[in-house]
């Protein structure tokens, strides 16, 4: 454990708060690997949700934690604080379940998206005023907007202006919003339309012309907005710029399987994208390349040995999931952290993009076909094609507990070493290398046990009928804890849990990559980055 001075403070926390102006790059990520050395031990809930937490954020800056999910609030955390207890500010306004949230570029507003389409904007400027001012201000959206005609799946605002952000629906639209008033484009020109539903949009953080998509197809894209927006003359391939090859094939099957993308994320440079898979792994990509580098998984513990048989480990088969890159304190993005159906959160240390890529396997289809080596993953773009056979990172820096149910949703803190997570309860956990931080009282270690999913659930039908709507619910038989909604996703995991991709989203021997994709049918992929934009 690190040294506590007379503050209080661990001296670690000193010396990553001030890398910045005091240290080179590389003692500073020496400092955080020692501050990290143990993973995260200790933890604490942020209690004010009366239902799942389905959606965090951070603002740029660091000092403000938004969530939301299933109520119909949106919270705000103050993360400057010295003891981090509460939020500082609750907004009314989502009618349904909120799964996206995002700050805008200088944390003036606050968005969020639901499944009932509405995009609700909130003016957050009143917090950083003296205490005594925050009496006259709402705590209602400041607009709603509901261009969209199906559940909001993600927000990205533009990473320098205020007024501008991307949307993506289920109704497999993404619209680029300007709310000035002096805004040109008709929202005929600020739509871009698909058949298959889109699933996440994320603004690239450096090149501010370029944005990634994903939908439900699995179909993930670089695009230009000069190119996706606009009048029709200047639209080429719906802006499609390079494609991402998510199709697998597996030895001993004799199809392959394109996983739906239910979320992407870039990290902090914009040099690398990771994909969330639904019934796969969580998979790496560098930017100018259409295969990926690196797939994390679960097969071993934080100390290299195997899991042992019969525990439960990384899996992603039963609900929508986000992940995150951060440097724990660091100036660059060294980890990944990703929830599971195993009531855990992974974090993952990433080598570097040299190191994966001259680990990465090119197996052309006959030898594929031949090699002895059952079970291994390769990615191709057509069934006759190389599969690309990336990294395994199998061995996380750690794996983090305080959960009863799955997990949803982590984000790394932009500067501090904190990581928070979400899901079906009503907290969210801030886990810490220290017991002793900045923003809380000393954390206590969290609570190692993982709880186990019972075999059978003799109210598992009731439950499942009352999530679908057919049954009423009784407002005075509701449990005041989350003992029905854990109840409702151990069902879940029992059907759902051991979803194999192949048998759900099998692709056939004619399968060629652009198949499925009706946007982007012209677009090439490439290893080497030659379809980018310059």
């Amino acid at each position: 454990m690190a040294r506590t001075g007379r503050s209080g403070r661990s001296r670690l926390w000193d010396a990553t708060e001030s890398h910045k102006q005091a240290a080179p790059t590389s003692s500073t990520r020496q400092t955080v690997d020692a501050l990290l050395a143990n993973g995260l031990p200790y933890s604490k809930k942020l209690s004010a949700h009366t239902s799942c937490v389905n959606a965090l954020a951070i603002s740029r800056d660091g000092r403000w934690l938004a969530s939301a999910g299933d109520d119909p609030y949106v919270h705000i955390w103050d993360l400057y604080q010295e003891v981090v207890s509460e939020p500082t500010w609750r907004f009314r306004g989502p009618r349904s379940n909120v799964f996206t949230l995002a700050f805008s570029a200088s944390g003036q507003y606050l968005y969020s998206g639901d499944t009932r389409a509405d995009i609700l904007k909130f003016d957050i400027t009143h917090l950083n005023d003296p205490v005594s001012s925050r009496g006259a201000a709402s705590n209602s959206p400041s607009s709603r907007d509901r261009q969209h005609d199906d559940s909001i799946r993600a927000i990205s605002t533009h990473p320098a202006q205020d007024h501008v952000f991307l949307s993506a629906s289920e109704d497999g639209r993404v619209i680029l919003h300007d709310t000035r008033a002096e805004s040109r484009l008709t929202r005929a020109q600020g739509t871009l339309q698909q058949i298959a539903p889109f699933s996440c949009v994320q603004y690239h953080p450096i090149m501010h012309q370029l944005f990634a998509t994903s939908d439900t197809q699995g179909s993930v894209c670089l695009r230009d907005i000069r190119m996706a927006f606009g009048p029709a003359s200047q639209r080429r391939h719906k802006g499609a710029v390079h494609k991402y090859v998510t199709a697998i094939a597996k030895q001993g099957q004799a199809c392959m399987a394109r996983p739906e993308t239910s979320s992407l994320t870039f990290d902090r440079d914009g040099r690398r994208l990771a994909l969330t898979m639904l019934h796969h792994y969580p998979t790496l990509y560098a930017l100018n390349d259409s295969f990926p580098i690196a797939m994390f998984s679960g097969r071993h513990l934080p100390d290299g040995s195997p899991v042992p048989p019969g525990e439960r480990t990384w899996s992603n088969s039963c609900t929508m999931k986000h992940g995150s890159f951060g440097g724990l304190g660091s100036d660059q993005d060294l980890y990944y952290a990703h929830g599971s159906d195993d009531f855990r959160t992974y974090l993952w240390k990433i080598p570097s993009e040299s190191a994966l890529l001259e680990q990465r396997v090119v197996v052309g289809q006959y030898e594929w076909d031949m090699r002895p080596r059952p079970g291994e993953i390769g990615y191709a773009q057509t069934h006759s094609s190389p599969r690309y056979v990336p990294v395994e990172l199998s061995v996380p820096h750690a794996r983090l507990t305080g959960h009863d149910s799955i997990v949803n949703t982590t984000l790394i803190h932009p500067h501090r070493p904190y990581l928070f997570t979400a899901g079906i309860e009503r907290f969210v956990r801030l886990h810490s290398p220290t017991s002793i931080t900045p923003s809380t009282e000393p954390l206590p270690l969290t609570p190692q046990a993982v709880r186990a999913v019972p075999p059978t659930d003799p109210n598992s039908r009731q439950l499942l009928l009352r999530a679908m709507g057919l049954i009423d619910d009784d407002a005075a038989d509701e449990p005041d804890d989350d003992s029905q909604a854990i109840a409702l996703f151990d069902q879940i995991i029992r059907t759902e849990g051991n979803g194999d991709v192949f048998d759900i989203r099998p692709c056939g021997p004619g399968y060629e990559a652009s198949d499925s994709d009706d946007s982007d049918s012209e677009m090439e992929t490439s290893s080497s980055g030659d379809a980018m934009a310059e």
